[in-house]
This record gives C-alpha cells, structure tokens and sequence, in this order.
C-alpha cells in the first residue's frame, strides 16, 4: 500500500508529460507535414498544432526563399572554350507535401539538378553570349529548374551567373581582338574624315572655279596668314601654277617666229 501513490504520482507525471510533447508550435515561414500511421494525414501550421505520439510523426518545412550556391563547373562552349562557370540559385517550397513525399532530399535535388542544367544550358552558347548574354542565359536556366522542380514543389525564383573564368592565354587573345577592334574603328573613322574632307574640298575647288577674282582673293589670303605666322624675316611666297603657265605662255607668243607674207 505504500507504493501505491508513488505509482499513482509516476503515472500522472507521464500523462502529463504526453500531453505537454502533444503541443507543438510552428513559426510563420513553417509548415508541418503530418503522417498518420505512416501514412500522409495534412499539412498543419502555422502556430499552435496538436501532434498525438506515437501514432502521428511531423516534418518541419522551411517555406523561406532559399540561397544555393552552385559549385564552378566545367562547361565547353560551343565555339570549343573551356570555362568555369558558377552560379547562385534563389528558390523556396510552394508545396510541402510534394517537397517531402515526392523527393527524397530536395536541398540535394535541386543542387545537383541545377548543376546539370548549368552545363547543359551553357555548353549550347559560345563564350561571347556567356561574357555578354547573361541575363537571357540566366533566364533560360530559371525557367528549366522551374520547370523540373515543380513536381517536387519548388518554385525557382531566380538564377544569377556569378563569374565566368577564362584561362591566361584566352584572356590575352581576347585581348588582342579587341585592340584589334580599336584599331580598325580608327582607321574607319580617319577614312570616313579624309572621304568628307575630300568631298568639302571638292565643293570649295567647284565654288572658287566659278569666279577667276576668287582664287586670287584666297592667294592674298593665305599671303597674310603666312606673314603673320612667321617670326623671322624669311617669307615663303608662293607661286600659282597657273600664274606661270600664263608667263610661260605669254613668252612663248612673243617668241614664235613670225611667218613671211
């Protein structure tokens, strides 16, 4: 009789044990995914829920935006460049039951699923719409992640290419093709001067040939630049050829032989 309400206090203690460990409570960004005798019961959260033990089990599911980042692979482009190319992957849980039932481990699906897609995605561009494309490539990589994952579901929000690294010899020679891109727009653009600079030369030969007093004003014009240009007494004066094509014409007149009558 003496044990009796020693074992009378253990059971209580153990009843209300069992209930307190009934309780559970759930952040805002949780869901529980209940399992009844093993078996998929529902989805409960967040908050204060009831779990009974023994016969129902719960897993946690974190419905926050996730961040993973994707270790560098080795990608081959389609112009035959070897790369590395990592990335950052933004995605979250949309459905709880799918992310726990339909897939083993999610985190791990979606890693290696995103690494896979990475090469795949990348292999079928050459490295210039890698270095310069990025957000269409980022683009097509979301929506085939998005696209494969939602039967487990995940929504994948975002993808970034972080870095793409090329070896030494590959950034010298892309280095040289565009020194070599600079160089041949400055030669397009002193050609382009020289072919407008002719045609205004053209023009302005055509105006000062309309009028024989024209050319004459601009001789007397380019005579007072230079002198005014010079700080010696040393004068460049500048003879027309055709001033003396006229002299040699003219003496040439006076010169010929008259023919006898």
């Amino acid at each position: 009789m003496i044990g009796f309400p020693y074992f009378a206090t253990t059971i209580v203690v153990l009843v209300v044990l069992l209930l307190l460990s009934m309780f559970r409570i759930l952040r805002e960004y949780e869901r529980g995914v209940i399992f009844l005798l093993g078996r998929f019961y529902r989805v409960k959260g967040p908050g204060l829920i009831i779990v009974v033990p023994v016969i129902q089990q719960m897993v946690r599911v974190d419905l926050r935006t996730l961040v993973m980042d994707v270790p560098t692979q080795d990608v081959i482009s389609m112009d035959n460049v070897s790369v590395k190319v990592n990335a950052v992957i933004y995605f979250r849980v949309v459905d709880p039951e799918k992310a726990i039932i339909h897939v083993e481990n999610y985190l791990e699906a979606t890693s290696q699923l995103s690494q896979t897609t990475l090469r795949s995605v990348l292999g079928q561009h050459e490295l210039d719409d890698m270095l310069s494309g990025r957000d269409r490539l980022n683009a097509d990589i979301q929506k085939i992640l998005d696209k494969q994952t939602d039967a487990w579901g995940i929504k994948v929000a975002n993808v970034e290419i972080k870095h793409v690294d090329l070896d030494e010899s590959m950034v010298r020679a892309i280095a040289k093709q565009a020194e070599a891109e600079r160089a041949r727009r400055a030669k397009v653009i002193h050609a382009s001067g020289e072919l407008e600079a002719s045609e205004k030369l053209l023009g302005a030969a055509q105006r000062l040939a309309e009028e024989p007093q024209a050319i004459q004003l601009r001789y007397m014009q380019t005579l007072t630049e230079i002198a005014s240009g010079q700080n010696s007494h040393t004068i460049v004066f500048p003879l027309p050829i055709d001033m003396i094509t006229s002299w040699t014409d003219a003496v040439r007149v006076k010169t010929k032989p008259t023919e006898p009558d």
